[in-house]
């Protein structure tokens, strides 16, 4: 399936343990505030079906992203936009849609209710399973039909069946929640405060590497709950699409909180070992 153009294209990296730092990642925010958070990358193997089947800020919004979230029963159907990237719910994506079946998809969703699924897609792996809802909150039309088209990032959906392919994709998808954790006793506040300190060391080191002033990292949470926290630290992993679609798909917050901790920790003692290596070459 060739994919879509968009905007703005997702960084092409040879990735490794280090994290690619990108402060323009951004959250959304009810209050259009937003804040500069380095993006981190780190490429896990994941495996999904083949085909034939914001940028992103912290900010306080509620567990349920908005009010009237869908039963996970709920089967529906919903146009698919495939893209080499991963939205997340809460996440804003700007995109620039010129390709005419994916122009015809946006008059329809004009008329409707501005929604369709976002679904990870590459040459090698095909297309996912499981995407995120995109709800178009703002979109300009050019003369010549072209869409500019700001998106929030809203449930997540699990593709069950292909309905169509032409003019564009159409699946029944069923919407996908986080289930409680097996350990009862596990501190989701805590998991979700140590992931911050991570991340906060890591983009203090990074900063120090890239020659930047290592002043005091701001608050990333920003009164996010653990949920929709674990979904914003998946959002900065721009450049490492498949462990974004990975972390898309757990089901358990608690689950996608040791992961994200995990990559955190081992970039920051990689981090950890490009500083004392840069600080004896400064010496010498």
């Amino acid at each position: 399936m060739a994919l879509p153009q968009l905007i703005p294209s997702p960084p092409s990296s040879s990735l490794s343990r280090k994290l690619f730092l990108n402060p323009n990642c951004r959250f959304f925010s009810p209050s259009s505030s937003v804040i500069p958070v380095p993006s981190l990358a780190r490429h896990r193997h994941h495996r999904r079906r083949k085909e034939n089947s914001l940028r992103c800020s912290a900010s306080s919004f509620s567990e349920k992203h908005h009010t009237g979230s869908p039963k996970s029963d709920d089967v529906v159907e919903l146009p698919l936009f495939p893209l080499p990237l991963v939205l997340f719910p809460g996440a804003i994506l700007p995109l620039q849609i010129f390709e005419f079946r994916y122009r015809m998809m946006m008059h329809t969703l004009l008329q409707t209710d501005l929604r369709f699924g976002v679904i990870y897609s590459d040459a090698t792996t095909g297309t996912a399973d499981v995407g995120c809802v995109g709800e178009v909150v703002k979109h300009e039309r050019l003369v010549d039909d072209r869409f500019f088209l700001i998106c929030k990032g809203q449930e997540r959906f699990r593709v069950t069946n292909l309905v169509r392919t032409k003019p564009y994709l159409v699946a029944e998808v069923t919407w996908l929640e986080d289930r409680p954790s097996g350990d009862g006793d596990e501190d989701l506040e805590a998991l979700a405060n140590e992931v911050e300190t991570y991340m906060k060391d890591v983009i203090r080191l990074s900063n120090r590497l890239n020659g930047k002033p290592e002043k005091e990292t701001q608050d990333l949470r920003r009164n996010l709950f653990p949920t929709p926290f674990s979904f914003f630290v998946g959002s900065t992993f721009e450049g490492a699409p498949r462990e974004q679609q990975a972390l898309l798909e757990l089901e358990d917050t608690s689950a996608r909180l040791k992961r994200e901790k995990e990559t955190l920790r081992n970039t920051l003692n990689y981090l950890t070992a490009a500083s004392a290596v840069k600080d004896v070459f400064a010496s010498s």
